[in-house]
């Protein structure tokens, strides 16, 4: 059964399958009132968070996840690239503050990061953190050292998405294991970093993937501090692509996104639930659902690092029409560190 009003405004980690699969079986304007009841106790409704993504190295990743255009098994065109010199980043981060971004996040298409690296990815840190925003990465897996080493240059977040379920992410990637995700993210924990960790839904999962996805999440020793949730964007010459092409299964249904949306937020009440990837194909109707059942947080911009996404100006038509709001670097309660001045 699932769990009363009260409950589900208390902060747990003790969430079992059988709980999550309840709230998921909840008729939908039952599951959504109650996810509006949690946002509400938690976070300002009407207000969102703006973040940026910047792909900071592009393709030649040698991963095989299947639903990435930058892996090297993948046939998208995607061409390799040398990491991006830093004044170009900061260059693009100080745009993005310009256009009501909060956060920065750069992403680099590597299993890890290689030590030669490490000396301008911190430069990177350092430069946008010094223009007052929230800075986040996401470069593979990571070692404690490496961990430590970006916890030390003021890095607030952390990205590390598990993607999927533990039983169904064998079959998303097969280079390195869903234990290998969980470690890096004990990594980042441990180091005093905040953990963005969220994954990708329309794979062809079962709803008992999604059920066993938010439990990976929501059990952790302490709840991400952001939970990006993306809709599968099939890309040509991907593995998940090729085969859920012009298939029923190439998007998800956008009920049962909103679901998984709602849930999120009932189970991880104090995260910043991002809606993510996938918006680009999702109707004003459905984002607006997506923000009534907790989503509090997007990307903005035209792409992500080499999918499309709505852009600044379509995002403020809809946050006009919705009554909602940027949200402000002050309101932000999920940064670790003061911002630097």
């Amino acid at each position: 059964m699932a769990q009363n009003p009260e409950t589900l405004q208390q902060t747990r980690t003790d969430w079992t399958r059988d709980e999550i699969a309840a709230l998921f079986d909840l008729p939908f304007t039952e599951l959504v009132f109650r996810a509006a009841e949690v946002h509400r106790a938690h976070h300002d409704a009407g207000a969102v968070q703006l973040s940026t993504l910047l792909s900071v190295k592009t393709g030649g990743c040698p991963e095989d996840c299947g639903y990435c255009s930058q892996s090297v098994k993948a046939e998208s065109g995607v061409k390799a690239t040398k990491l991006m010199d830093v004044r170009a980043v900061l260059q693009s981060a100080a745009r993005a503050k310009d256009a009501g971004s909060t956060r920065f996040c750069m992403g680099a298409a590597w299993r890890n990061p290689k030590d030669r690296d490490m000396p301008a990815i911190i430069e990177m840190v350092h430069g946008v953190r010094a223009m007052g925003m929230e800075t986040c990465m996401t470069l593979g897996m990571l070692t404690e050292k490496q961990a430590d080493m970006l916890a030390a240059a003021g890095l607030d977040y952390y990205n590390h998405n598990i993607d999927t379920s533990p039983e169904k992410y064998g079959e998303i990637s097969t280079t390195r294991t869903f234990e290998d995700r969980l470690d890096t993210l004990s990594n980042v924990r441990k180091a005093g970093m905040n953990v963005c960790s969220g994954g990708i839904v329309g794979m062809g999962e079962a709803r008992g993937d999604r059920v066993g996805f938010i439990h990976a999440l929501a059990t952790l020793p302490e709840h991400p501090q952001s939970v990006p949730i993306n809709a599968l964007m099939p890309v040509k010459g991907t593995v998940l692509g090729n085969m859920l092409e012009g298939t029923p299964l190439a998007k998800i249904d956008d009920i049962e996104f909103v679901r998984t949306v709602a849930v999120a937020r009932i189970t991880m009440p104090e995260s910043m639930v991002r809606l993510s990837a996938g918006r680009v194909s999702m109707s004003e109707a459905t984002q607006a659902l997506c923000f009534m059942a907790g989503a509090n947080s997007i990307f903005s911009g035209e792409t992500l690092l080499t999918t499309e996404n709505p852009g600044e100006d379509t995002d403020a038509a809809l946050f006009a029409k919705l009554g909602l709001r940027p949200m402000a670097i002050e309101e932000l309660r999920g940064c670790s560190r003061e911002a630097a001045e």
